[in-house]
C-alpha cells in the first residue's frame, strides 16, 4: 500500500520554541525572505496559472497587505525561510483581487493538482485560520481573546484562559468482505459518488470502538479484526482522518436513514469500472454509473490499497 497521503507532508520545520521569541518574530515576520500564504474567508489566493498555484507572497512586496491582515500565523520555516499565514477576510472580495492579482478558490478543488509538500502546507494554513475564525471569544465566559504564540494560542481577556488548536478526530473504514467492500453514499454528495464509511470518535471511546459503532451504525454490518492504516490532516474543516479496515462478521445492510442515503458491497473487478470525479470540473456520471472519491482523500487511498491487495 503506497505511503502517501494529500495534505500530510509539508516539510515544514514547525519551529515551535520561536512562537514564543517575539524578537525573532517581528524581525523575520518582515524580513524580505519570509513568504506569506494568503487566505479570505477559508479560500486560498491562488495565481491564474494551470495547473493552479498558490501565492506565496515575499514580504518584500506584501502589497500593503500586512497591515490590513486579521490573524498572523508563523507556520514554519523551510530550507531556513520563514512562512506565514496571512488571513484577509476583513477585506472585500474585490480588493483582495486587486491587490494581489490572483483568483480565490478552495483547497479541495485544487489541492491534488499540487505538490505534496505545498498540499500540506496550504492545509495547515487552512485549518490553522479556521480555528482562530471558531475562537473569537472565551467558551469559559463569553469574553473576547486574543491571539499569542505566533497565532498557536488564543488568550482569553477576561480570565486568562489559555485556548490551543483543536482538531477533531475522526474515524475512516474500508470493510472487506473477501473480493468485496462496503460503500455508501450521502445524499449531499456529487451524484454518483460512492466512498468508505466513516464518523467522528466520541469522548470515552477508542478509535477501534468507533470504526465497530460507526458502521454498525451506518450500515447495519457488524465487524471485527479492525486494523489502523494510516491517517491523513483534513482541512474541510479541522479534523484528522484515521484509516482503517476491518473485517466483515456480518454482511445483511439496514440504513440508518439519516447519514446514508445507498451502502452495497462492491467486488474488485467492478470497482475497475468506476469514474474518476473531478471536483473542479465536475460533470454528473451517466445513470447506473459509479464515482470513486476524489484521488486526494483518505477514502480513496484506503479503496485504491484494498483493490491492489490480494
Amino acid at each position: 500500500m503506497a505511503s502517501f497521503l494529500f495534505y500530510a507532508g509539508s516539510g515544514l520545520d514547525r519551529a515551535a520554541l520561536l512562537r514564543r521569541d517575539a524578537a525573532w518574530l517581528e524581525t523575520n515576520t518582515r524580513a524580505p525572505h519570509a513568504r506569506y500564504l494568503l487566505l479570505w474567508r477559508s479560500q486560498h489566493v491562488i495565481l491564474p496559472e494551470s495547473p493552479p498555484r498558490a501565492l506565496s507572497l515575499p514580504a518584500a512586496d506584501d502589497r500593503g497587505l500586512l497591515a490590513r491582515a486579521g490573524d498572523v500565523v508563523f507556520l514554519g520555516q523551510r530550507d531556513g525561510t520563514a512562512h506565514f499565514a496571512i488571513d484577509l477576510s476583513a477585506l472585500e472580495e474585490d480588493e483582495v483581487r486587486q491587490h494581489t492579482g490572483g483568483d480565490l478558490r478552495d483547497l479541495r478543488f485544487f489541492g491534488s493538482l499540487l505538490p505534496p509538500e505545498d498540499a500540506g502546507m496550504l492545509a495547515y494554513a487552512r485549518a490553522i485560520l479556521h480555528w482562530h475564525q471558531q475562537h473569537r471569544f472565551c467558551g469559559a465566559c463569553g469574553q473576547p481573546t486574543r491571539s499569542e504564540n505566533a497565532g498557536h494560542v488564543r488568550r482569553c481577556t477576561a480570565c486568562n484562559l489559555e485556548h490551543f488548536p483543536r482538531t477533531d478526530p475522526a474515524v475512516i473504514m474500508l470493510v472487506e468482505d473477501g473480493d468485496r467492500c462496503l460503500l455508501g453514499r450521502q445524499s449531499r454528495w456529487p451524484p454518483g459518488m460512492v466512498s468508505t464509511l466513516a464518523g467522528f470518535v466520541e469522548p470515552g471511546e477508542s478509535l477501534e470502538e468507533a470504526v465497530t459503532r460507526e458502521v454498525r451504525e451506518e450500515s447495519g454490518v457488524v465487524v471485527r479484526d479492525v486494523r489502523y492504516m494510516g491517517s491523513q490532516p483534513w482541512p474541510f474543516p479541522c479534523s484528522i482522518m484515521l484509516g482503517f479496515r476491518a473485517t466483515a462478521a456480518s454482511t445483511k445492510i439496514h440504513l440508518d436513514g439519516e447519514e446514508l442515503e445507498h451502502a452495497q458491497w462492491f467486488a474488485r473487478d467492478e470497482i475497475v469500472r468506476f469514474k474518476e470525479i473531478n471536483f473542479s470540473r465536475f460533470e454528473p456520471p451517466e445513470p447506473g454509473n459509479w464515482m470513486l472519491p476524489p484521488r486526494d482523500s483518505i477514502a480513496r487511498w484506503l479503496i485504491d490499497g484494498w483493490h491492489a491487495s490480494q
